[in-house]
């Protein structure tokens, strides 16, 4: 009953680690996108200036 009670913590405890570490690496995934969509918009606004001017 023991080995079954630390196997069942064990579990529960790798689930949660599983979980956040999830939770951690789409938070990651988003400030990427948010990053790329900004630098992105960066660029095209010198762009459009450079094509008011010609």
């Amino acid at each position: 009953v023991a080995g079954e009670n630390i196997t069942a913590a064990e579990s529960r405890i790798r689930d949660a680690d599983i979980a956040f570490e999830t939770a951690k690496f789409v938070r990651n995934q988003i400030l990427v996108q948010a990053g790329t969509s900004i630098l992105a918009q960066a660029n095209t606004l010198p762009q459009q200036a450079l094509a008011l001017l010609q």
